[in-house]
């Protein structure tokens, strides 16, 4: 399975892991979902400073990418970003630190959600414009090429990025430079709250890779192991000095576009059938039809919750900024 491999490729986090690649994915994919449930309640209890964006439903593409790739590679996502920044490798209790304002969060409490940092894994940011990171991910790539090094950049966005002009730009200046760019759309079939069908005149996103000649991939978004084989071969062509590709990974938000949002505007019956696609639900079975024990999985779950709560409560002690902080990091 190519997934062993690639795996272990990422940069060491200090979390435990198991003693199966499938399981380690469901570890990442568990973290993910179980730092996004809290953070939803963390919300409701008013300890968010501003607003989130949760990604419950597409773990699956963030994990199964990051998966194939190797130290010294780095990645930009949207504001919808935490469980990209998580599977790079990023600390569970930094993620609650930055999204809680507190001093040892991420960016030290001034990011908060939609722009968690964490250049030590090479996680370079998500940014709450629209098709912002593009550009900047074909940046990291032509520097990349230019020190000489065989890194490659991944950006994630999701499919109303398509129409914004900073997309079409970026994808003719990574082909026109051949620049490692991994360039990742998460269809989630919902631009903010609009229908992709309302907003965009053709159903495959991936077709618009033919103005400028990549490849345009399809995956199955909640399939973590299709997902991995797909990357891994746009990460071999990146590296190889092929050029970039596009992917579009198909997959669902479970949960409005953000916290205030309670999504009535999905057809009825849409979110219950996705819900039976759910990407660790997928895993799951994979892994007890390859022989995996329901048990160890049962007891994995426990195991990554508790790592969950007790980053939150670690998180939760950390101090609020000094006030002269405010002055640092800043031009002027």
């Amino acid at each position: 399975m190519t997934a062993d491999g690639t795996a272990a490729k990422r940069r060491s986090t200090g979390k435990a892991k198991p003693d199966s690649p499938g399981l380690e994915l469901l570890a990442r994919m568990l973290e993910i979902r179980g730092v996004e449930d809290e953070v939803q309640r963390m919300f409701t209890q008013g300890l968010v400073r501003g607003t989130t964006h949760l990604c419950q439903g597409q773990e699956a593409v963030a994990v199964g990418v990051c998966a194939a790739l190797k130290e010294g590679d780095t990645m930009t996502c949207t504001y919808r970003g935490h469980g990209a920044v998580l599977a790079m490798g990023a600390q569970a209790d930094a993620v609650f630190g930055e999204i809680m304002g507190k001093a040892k969060g991420l960016c030290g409490g001034k990011g908060g959600s939609m722009h968690l940092t964490d250049v030590a894994v090479g996680a370079y940011g998500a940014f709450a414009i629209v098709g912002a990171h593009l550009p900047i991910t074909v940046g990291l790539a032509f520097a990349s090429r230019y020190l000489g090094e065989d890194a490659v950049s991944v950006c994630f966005f999701g499919d109303g990025t398509t129409n914004i002009g900073a997309f079409h730009e970026a994808l003719n200046l990574a082909s026109l430079w051949k620049t490692p760019v991994i360039f990742v759309c998460e269809n989630n079939l919902y631009g903010e709250y609009s229908p992709l069908r309302a907003t965009t005149p053709i159903d495959r996103l991936a077709d618009r890779a033919a103005s400028y000649a990549m490849p345009g991939v399809v995956v199955d978004g909640n399939d973590v192991f299709a997902v991995i084989a797909t990357a891994e071969q746009a990460v071999a062509r990146a590296r190889a000095g092929d050029g970039p590709t596009l992917i579009e990974a198909l997959t669902y938000r479970q949960v409005g576009h953000s916290r205030s949002d309670p999504a009535k505007y999905r057809p009825a019956g849409e979110l219950e059938e996705w819900l039976e696609r759910d990407p660790i639900l997928l895993l799951e079975r994979k892994l007890i039809e390859d022989g995996v024990d329901e048990n160890q999985i049962a007891e994995l779950r426990g195991t990554v919750q508790q790592q969950v709560i007790d980053a939150l409560e670690r998180a939760k002690s950390w101090p609020e900024p000094e006030l002269e902080s405010r002055f640092e990091h800043v031009f002027a």
